[in-house]
């Protein structure tokens, strides 16, 4: 059992909270800044163990593909070490991590923008000259974070987020899963928030076509 004098020692950074049986969920995360910003070696496989799935995860929905997205926290993984001395704990730990790896996921879809942006109109809604849709579906209204929650169905709606192209994939999983204001999605993708509500009211549309495809029966009208 830990002893007073070995819980000061590892407050100092200078043992792993491994070595004296306590978890991952019992490190202090102001210990575990400090230890960080010491470049204490335990502290970084702890914040990679206890930070690292839910980040590829933001990354892996951004990018659209695993390989992109482990590139991207990688990357995310360095820039946080430069910073990590520079960082004052004004929010928390893996809020300021979640943040360095949105902005390093749009830093790497900038980068790869250099072709025409894709179309979504095939997956938006036609309508017949008396108003009516062209095709008729049943009513899908479930929105996607609910769907991502949900184990028998979240492989399919990661490949059908996947499936949109990047400007519209952006907006929607910074909006609606990482549940950003609209003013904030402005601000990092240097668009107005109206062209923001716009973009999004289109990626709404089009994966919910995607999803209706996969999830709900279609009837087709005469």
């Amino acid at each position: 059992m830990p002893t007073e004098e070995s819980n000061a020692v590892a407050h100092e950074g200078l043992v792993p909270p491994t070595q004296m049986d306590v978890s991952d969920a019992q490190v202090a995360e102001r210990d575990l800044i400090v230890a960080l910003q010491d470049g204490r070696e335990w502290a970084y496989e702890t914040m990679i163990r206890l930070y690292g799935g839910r980040l590829l995860s933001v990354a892996r929905r951004l990018a659209g593909n695993d390989e992109d997205a482990r590139d991207i926290v990688q990357a995310a993984y360095l820039s946080a070490f430069r910073a990590i001395r520079g960082f004052e704990g004004n929010c928390q730990l893996s809020t300021w991590l979640h943040r360095i790896v949105v902005n390093t996921g749009l830093m790497r879809l900038r980068s790869r923008r250099r072709k025409p942006e894709e179309s979504i109109d095939d997956l938006l809604p036609s309508y017949q000259t008396d108003g009516h849709h062209v095709e008729q579906f049943s009513d899908w209204s479930t929105p996607a974070y609910e769907l991502l929650e949900r184990a028998q169905t979240r492989t399919l709606v990661r490949a059908a987020i996947a499936e949109l192209p990047d400007n519209y994939r952006t907006v929607l999983v910074l909006r609606d899963i990482e549940e950003l204001s609209t003013q904030e999605v402005a601000d990092m993708l240097s668009m107005t928030q109206t062209a923001v509500k716009v973009r999004l009211h289109r990626a709404r549309q089009a994966l919910s076509t995607l999803l209706r495809r996969e999830f709900a029966p279609r009837a087709v009208t005469s």
